[in-house]
């Protein structure tokens, strides 16, 4: 048995009904070109064949004196993991992503191993889609992602390829136990030496943040983040909307304004945002703050959490597109001359301790005065090459998150080739008509492009 970190714990104790723990990702694949009109359903019975698992999937909770442990399901059912589904007609992109918000809803069955893989036929123009949720104390979205990669190939007529439930283990030379940011706090005075060596760097990077905040107000909105739609309580039903953005034109616009590619999908983010709640008459005055998680992952380990957070401020209160921009891309070098100097160690403790009491507004409700931000805008990176399945080729893979009471809205993207994937999940009832989201997105960098005279 393995006991669960401290941060993996609380993913479990997060969860309730309206309020799954589960990240998931769905990936968008077009038939091989001799492929025969059955081919899914043949790859289906390829896949019921693969009763060998390998760890994390053959992982179940088990408890005892009050702790959870992961422990090898000895009962394991691969029929209920493994569901070949269909469309209904017509079978549009419209149709799958209905079929991922609902699935998405659900819970999972503590009882056995917490992931589901989702085949899916059905799809226009010779296309399948693979649907995958797994809860979030079992991986993070580095981790999954790095899953989803080894199940890939280079090679398009490479066959027999196993599903990410069985790939082969890996060897890893390097201890995997990093901080994470929800059991840094339990940890910052623990045992550990390295913990404890990290209180004089953080106290100071703290204090120095504090002085800040107080002789600049804009610098204060990292720590009070206006009240908005997206910060109410959820219900328990999703709305999940997907597309994909060329890269090559967020790259060009970047060039443009000396800016990053994530600065750039930061500020389609910010514009998004401001075109929606002001269609909702709601925009806050003050501008939105984002929580942009980043990894500390620093070998190939694919279990655990692993994560540190920055703040930035949005600029959503600024109703010129370039001059957000250029408000972002300061915003996240402040921050990251501020982790610059500091270890992996000391970037978890410090976030932990300026987000402890929006954590704990986020998990109570009891502390309004510290919404500390408003959305989390999360970047997975994703491969670079083309990728393979069995002869498939992946078209797109877009991330399917986690919504959270008081944090109704996750914008998260990854790149792939040459494309830039957002997947937003939000709460179906809190935020009406979310997919309007994908086309403020798109309004937000062509608005970037004609500011630098690029056509779109």
């Amino acid at each position: 048995m393995k006991l669960l970190s401290p941060a993996d714990q609380l993913f479990l104790w997060l969860e309730k009904r309206q309020q799954p723990m589960h990240v998931g990702g769905l990936q968008l694949f077009s038939f091989p070109d001799d492929a025969p009109d059955d081919y899914v359903a043949q790859l289906a019975e390829q896949l019921r064949q693969h009763t060998t698992l390998t760890a994390p999937f053959n992982q179940r909770l088990t408890s005892r004196m009050g702790q959870s442990y992961w422990t090898e399901d000895h009962q394991f059912d691969l029929e209920h993991h493994f569901r070949f589904e269909a469309l209904p007609t017509p079978g549009r992109i419209r149709e799958l992503l209905a079929f991922v918000s609902a699935e998405h809803s659900h819970l999972m069955d503590r009882e056995r191993p917490l992931w589901e893989f989702h085949l899916i036929e059905g799809l226009q123009d010779r296309r399948f889609a693979i649907y995958t949720k797994v809860h979030h104390a079992l991986v993070d979205g580095v981790s999954a992602m790095r899953m989803m990669k080894r199940m890939l190939s280079a090679d398009p007529n490479e066959r027999d390829m196993p599903p990410v439930w069985s790939l082969p283990p890996r060897q890893r030379n390097q201890d995997s136990s990093r901080p994470s940011l929800l059991n840094s706090l339990s940890h910052l005075l623990g045992e550990s030496g390295k913990q404890i060596g990290t209180v004089p760097t953080v106290a100071r990077e703290l204090l120095r943040t504090i002085n800040e905040a107080r002789r600049n107000p804009e610098y204060d909105s990292i720590f009070h983040a206006p009240n908005s739609i997206l910060n109410r309580k959820v219900t328990g039903s999703r709305r999940f909307a997907a597309q994909s953005y060329s890269l090559s034109r967020i790259k060009a616009v970047g060039t443009a304004f000396g800016a990053t590619v994530n600065d750039v999908v930061m500020a389609m983010c910010a514009s998004a945002l401001r075109s929606y709640l002001l269609s909702q008459d709601a925009l806050p005055e003050k501008s939105l703050v984002a929580m942009v998680p980043v990894s500390l992952h620093r070998d190939d380990s694919t279990e655990g959490n692993q994560v540190g957070m920055i703040l930035a401020a949005l600029g959503t209160h600024l109703s010129d597109g370039a001059e957000r921009l250029r408000h972002i891309h300061q915003e996240v070098r402040d921050a990251k001359e501020r982790y610059a100097s500091m270890s992996a160690e000391e970037i978890v403790n410090y976030t932990a301790l300026t987000l402890s009491p929006a954590c704990f507004h986020l998990l109570t409700g009891l502390a309004p005065k510290w919404q500390t931000f408003n959305v989390v805008i999360s970047n997975v990176p994703g491969p670079q090459e083309p990728g393979y399945w069995n002869g498939a080729k992946l078209e797109g893979m877009y991330p399917v998150s986690i919504v959270m009471d008081r944090l109704a809205l996750n914008m998260t993207l990854t790149s792939y080739c040459d494309q830039i994937e957002f997947g937003l999940i939000g709460c179906r009832r809190t935020l009406p008509s979310l997919q309007r989201l994908l086309d403020y997105l798109e309004e937000g960098l062509a608005e970037l492009e004609q500011a630098v005279g690029l056509a779109p």
